[in-house]
């Protein structure tokens, strides 16, 4: 017996030790400490600078734009170079989704859902997903419907809070986006002022803030829960997790209870009944746990990054009032007399500009959710091993000194011809690109204009505190923008 266990102490050791030797032609970065890998290093770096994507930039300015890194158990590789991204992105050897101890809490303790899947079970579940969300309004007319149902609701909360003083829009924001797509998945849609949503959205935040796209210090340490700091870290995660996974079980069971195969009304009843299906031909691989990681998987995607973009936005706006009142006259010149509409971003080539802009200087999401390597892969003179972990930095791309000349200035005309008429930029890339680009990409830019330019028509808003007034975003999964107010006040158009 003791034999046995001296054996596989012996095997254990030797696997992580093979783990700490630096594969051969492996991408140059710092060097790497026994089984911690740069992880001291890195969260130095992390303090010092703020935000993860800094740190990547940094060591590539150093070692070059593809950077190989080991944080813990995890060999990490990160592209900041539009064309290698360009070329990774695109490659099936690319496809696979990392796995790990967060990835996996997540998840029921398994590998579930529709982002941190790959292979066979993972298309399905996406394509399958895809289906039915397309079945329910998803980049039809029918969606356009639904975002303005949502902007008419937010439109009249904010005039009613006009001349109210200041006013954090964020949050009545967030309620009103999340529920375009809550409606094709469920049936059914929240007030701005249900304290339910709004837990479940502030959760889902702090889900985000909690962790980066490598997954985080405990995915690659997971020992690290049982002491101190990350024991706090752990059961914040377990919290959200919990509380995510009763509200999902809670919906599922009222719609089991309701469910009815003549009348299939939402994402959640199709997938019910596709569970009835399978389960009749002995095929398990549709099951309601993966049902309820899909929606946790949905629920993040379909909040946060979309409502950050028009809070940074707002941003914008109140800090270059001349970008403002641009947008504004063409918005006015444009729909004269009705609401804006999405077949008017034709038209409204300066406003587009804008919200391009946006996406490039804010950078919500900076580094793209993390590929793993399904084999060996060749990338130039470099061979990255099975199993690695790869990123690419959009932040580097979006602000890369020598394609963009002044990134660090805020100026939409960069996306505009010398006739006024939007130029389309191959090099912004916020949904990222290739085989595994954002789902939620139609959703998202339609939401973003329909939001943005309501705002624009309807009202003016200038700064009321100070945070308004600075760029200077909360780190995490994605970037959020610092809390701040602003002030609201009605406009007559000039048209």
């Amino acid at each position: 017996m003791w034999l046995e266990i001296a054996v596989i102490c012996v095997l254990i050791l030797l696997y992580f030790f093979s783990r700490d030797i630096k594969p051969r032609h492996f991408p140059p970065g710092p060097k790497w400490f026994p089984f911690v890998g740069n992880l001291f290093e890195f969260l130095q770096l992390h303090k010092k600078l703020t935000y993860v994507h800094l740190v990547w930039q940094y060591w590539s300015d150093i070692y070059g734009p593809i950077l190989g890194v080991k944080l813990g158990l995890d060999r990490i590789v990160i592209i900041s170079d539009y064309k290698r991204a360009i070329e990774v992105m695109a490659l099936n050897e690319y496809e696979g989704r990392p796995d790990g101890f967060i990835f996996r809490l997540r998840a029921l303790g398994k590998r579930l859902g529709v982002v941190f899947t790959d292979g066979p079970f993972g298309l399905e579940q996406r394509k399958f997903c895809l289906k039915q969300l397309k079945l329910n309004g998803f980049g039809k007319s029918s969606m356009e419907d639904r975002i303005s149902q949502e902007v008419s609701e937010f439109t009249s909360y904010i005039t009613s809070k006009c001349g109210k003083g200041p006013q954090d829009i964020y949050h009545t924001i967030n309620v009103h986006v999340m529920n375009v797509l809550w409606s094709m998945i469920s049936g059914k849609r929240f007030s701005h002022t249900d304290e339910k949503m709004a837990m479940l959205l502030q959760q889902i935040h702090k889900s985000f803030c909690l962790q980066d796209m490598t997954g985080g210090i405990l995915n690659q340490v997971p020992i690290y829960r049982f002491f101190g700091e990350g024991k706090q870290i752990f059961n914040k995660h377990k919290h959200v997790v919990s509380l995510l996974n009763s509200f999902l079980k809670e919906t599922i069971d009222e719609h089991k209870t309701k469910l009815d195969p003549q009348s299939i009304n939402d994402v959640i009843d199709a997938y019910l009944l596709e569970i009835q299906r399978r389960n009749s031909e002995n095929d398990f691989s549709f099951t309601e746990e993966q049902l309820i990681v899909t929606l946790v998987d949905l629920f993040m995607a379909g909040s946060d990054t979309t409502t950050n973009t028009i809070s940074f936005l707002v941003q914008m706006l109140i800090q270059h009032p001349e970008v403002q009142e641009r947008a504004q006259t063409e918005i006015d010149s444009i729909c004269k007399g009705r609401e804006v509409c999405l077949a008017d971003r034709k038209q409204l080539n300066y406003v587009e500009a804008v919200i391009m802009e946006v996406q490039r200087f804010c950078n919500v999401a900076p580094l793209t959710i993390p590929h793993r390597t399904k084999k060996q892969v060749n990338l130039e003179e470099f061979i990255i091993p099975q199993d690695t972990t790869v990123l690419v930095n959009l932040y580097s791309i979006h602000m890369d000194k020598k394609f963009w000349k002044d990134p660090e200035n805020f100026r939409p005309e960069r996306f505009l011809d010398s006739e006024g008429r939007v130029k389309f930029i191959d090099r912004l890339i916020p949904f990222g690109t290739g085989r595994r680009r954002c789902l939620g990409e139609t959703l998202g830019r339609a939401s973003v204009f329909k939001f943005v330019t309501t705002i624009l028509k309807n009202f003016n808003v200038t700064a009321s505190d100070e945070n308004a007034k600075r760029f200077r975003p909360i780190d995490g999964a994605i970037l959020f923008p610092s809390p701040f107010t602003v002030e609201i006040t009605p406009r007559t158009p000039l048209f």
